[in-house]
């Protein structure tokens, strides 16, 4: 018996190694991976370069307009393009990151998302990251796990991210930036962030990427009757 062509859908606070987790998964049971997160970084990107979001995150009314003409897509796999531009390196910016959620909390920025994720996902045996993955984008999905970590664990992790990439980040300021985040995430009108009554929790504080994948990978031999079939994954 091998694993039904399924949806996982991951979500949880920024820094908890979403992305991560949900590669992993990808890799181990041949699933496709997308990255809703990249896909609102993406949007973010594009509005400041348009000059559609001041430096006090003020979203102007034509950003949704000119959504219409924006060719977000990944190629090949999960590098995240606009047009024919990669812009991978770019959306994981601290520019980026601190303007991505009053930009994800617009309502049809969230809705021009979606409907993406959606058209993405349509061949199946998908597994998503994001903030609202299960609750609002597929509420149906078989498995769905709900990540968190301690602040400072998160906002470590961050750090260390920027800096492998040749940034000058303050700590300070990434934490900062980390709650302020977590607060609009959180209490935004249009699919906050929580976790579905589904889901289950996984608090990687303490935990490294083998422990991970060990982790899901149980979840999933329980969830379908696996345990004692290892040759069948």
């Amino acid at each position: 018996m091998r694993i039904p062509d399924i949806t996982i859908a991951i979500d949880g606070y920024s820094s908890t190694g979403k992305s991560t987790l949900a590669k992993l998964i990808a890799t181990h049971f041949d699933f496709l991976y997308l990255d809703s997160g990249a896909m609102y970084r993406g949007v973010t990107l594009f509005a400041q370069e348009q000059g559609l979001i001041s430096p006090d995150n003020v979203i102007d009314p034509a950003l949704e307009a000119a959504l219409e003409g924006l060719d977000l897509h990944f190629a090949p796999g999960t590098v995240l393009y606009m047009g024919d531009r990669s812009i991978e390196k770019e959306i994981r910016t601290m520019e980026v990151s601190s303007q991505v959620s009053p930009i994800a909390a617009v309502p049809y920025v969230r809705s021009w998302v979606d409907a993406r994720l959606h058209a993405f996902s349509e061949a199946g045996r998908v597994v998503m990251d994001g903030r609202d993955i299960g609750t609002t984008v597929f509420p149906d999905a078989e498995i769905k796990i709900f990540m968190t970590a301690r602040p400072e664990v998160r906002a470590q992790r961050r750090f260390d991210e920027l800096v492998s990439k040749g940034e000058n980040p303050v700590f300070e300021e990434v934490m900062k930036n980390l709650q302020e985040r977590d607060y609009i995430d959180s209490h935004r009108e249009t699919s906050p962030l929580r976790r579905a009554e589904d889901a289950f929790e996984l608090n990687n504080s303490e935990m490294g990427l083998t422990e991970e994948i060990a982790w899901a990978e149980g979840l999933i031999r329980g969830k379908f009757g696996l345990l004692n079939a290892p040759e069948e994954l």
